[in-house]
């Protein structure tokens, strides 16, 4: 059945753009009229097979009908029927009023009165708000993709710099690649979803269910839980060093990576499983779904975990500054790399955790803030802390910057010697 004029504004007014919102509960409204029209539908199909009902075979009256907006059963001629609005929350506005609509002999009557008139809308700002919300959107997404641009091609330095020069080559350098290569992953992985999620402006992914839009999604969440597992193995590596007295285990390393890369492959291979079997709707960035503690509560222990190392390592590295038995170049070497990840630790969580505690759709737009922007610089920093003002980096960028400037200088020499000679 065709829409009416009214059910059009109606919808027009509650539907999302899909530019600014994404996920529940903005897109309950359009999911809602979804499942309302599909249960509508069902009921038509069921009814056209039983011909007591009005409109079937050999039957004069209205059968039922979806209108866009609501579904009216099936009537004998000359007759009406009045329905109340919708019932969403936070939607419309509590009403008595009904619509009524009659079956005349051409058929369903138009609603009186009209949808737009009778369902008083809660307020959704005006024109300007829109236009405004929309450009703070874009905003947005100007500002995180300048962050996570810098970050990559920050951490791609530093990945650089790291594997170029061999006295650098150790576990813990080993550690940071992994740390910066899961940054790497999760600002692609934004670009990639941005991309997939909304490149089109005609697609409402609120009912999107694509094989892509899930791949992107999967490949996003893993990311993230990669990118809070290696901080985990970070606390670990920091809290191991304190323990064995400053010495290093490389037995340790594939331990490391198991942790760092495997718990997330398996938690999201959970996850991917989970929603396959029991949630496949939509395109899994649902985050009111409670199969999305599947995520949640590994990054949740992560955090737990890594808090608990920062106030272990605290303790302990207080014990071992003031022991006379520790040498001052390990005291410095050490400490160094103490002050980076114990600033991490409380900079990836704290804010994870509050927002944790809170239904996704409170503090929006401060989430936001903190995971798109502030969150997208992040790479950038762990590049500064651990390789830009890493004073053993600058030493060995130094010494061979002086390696190169004494080896051009002899070659300019050698040069201007032989045509002197010559």
């Amino acid at each position: 059945p065709k829409p009416f004029h009214d059910s059009r504004i109606l919808l027009s007014a509650l539907s999302p753009s899909p530019k600014v919102q994404g996920t529940h509960p903005d897109c309950s409204i359009v999911l809602y009229f979804q499942q309302q029209e599909e249960e509508c539908l069902e009921r038509i199909r069921s009814e056209s097979q039983a011909p007591e009902f009005p409109g079937a075979t050999g039957q004069e009256g209205c059968p039922t009908e979806w209108d866009g907006v609501s579904c009216w059963p099936a009537l004998p001629r000359g007759r009406a029927r009045a329905l109340a609005c919708p019932d969403i929350p936070r939607v419309f506005k509590q009403s008595k009023a009904l619509i009524q609509r009659n079956c005349t002999e051409s058929g369903w009557s138009l609603p009186s009165p009209p949808y737009h008139s009778a369902c008083q809308l809660e307020s959704l700002g005006s024109n300007n708000d829109t236009e405004a919300k929309a450009s703070y959107f874009v905003t947005m997404k100007v500002l995180y993709t300048c962050g996570y641009s810098t970050s990559l091609a920050a951490l791609l330095l530093a990945i650089g710099i790291f594997s170029c020069f061999r006295k650098l080559h150790c576990t813990r350098n080993s550690i940071h690649i992994h740390f910066f290569t899961s940054f790497i992953l999760r600002g692609t992985a934004v670009f990639i979803k941005d991309s997939v999620l909304f490149s089109d402006e005609s697609l409402d992914h609120c009912t999107m269910s694509t094989v892509n839009c899930k791949a992107a999604i999967t490949f996003f969440q893993y990311s993230v839980l990669a990118n809070f597992y290696w901080l985990l193995v970070e606390g670990l590596y920091l809290q191991t060093l304190l323990l064995l007295t400053f010495t290093c285990d490389r037995s340790y390393t594939w331990g490391y990576i198991l942790v760092g890369w495997g718990v997330p492959m398996v938690t999201v291979g959970v996850w991917v499983v989970t929603r396959l079997q029991y949630d496949n709707h939509g395109c899994w960035d649902d985050y009111s779904s409670l199969y999305w503690w599947v995520i949640k509560a590994p990054i949740l222990l992560a955090i737990f975990v890594n808090f608990l190392i920062f106030l272990n390592v605290t303790r302990m590295l207080a014990q071992k500054i003031r022991s006379p038995d520790i040498s001052k170049p390990h005291k410095q070497q050490y400490l160094r790399l103490t002050k980076s990840t114990l600033l991490l630790i409380p900079l990836f969580g704290v804010h994870y955790v509050v927002f944790a505690l809170f239904p996704e759709h409170v503090g929006v737009d401060a989430r936001l803030c903190f995971e798109l922007v502030l969150g997208s610089y992040q790479g950038f920093l762990v590049a500064l802390l651990y390789c830009f003002l890493n004073g053993e980096v600058q030493a060995e960028i130094r010494r061979n910057w002086g390696k190169w400037q004494t080896s051009m200088e002899s070659n300019v020499f050698n040069l201007a010697t032989q045509d002197f000679t010559a």
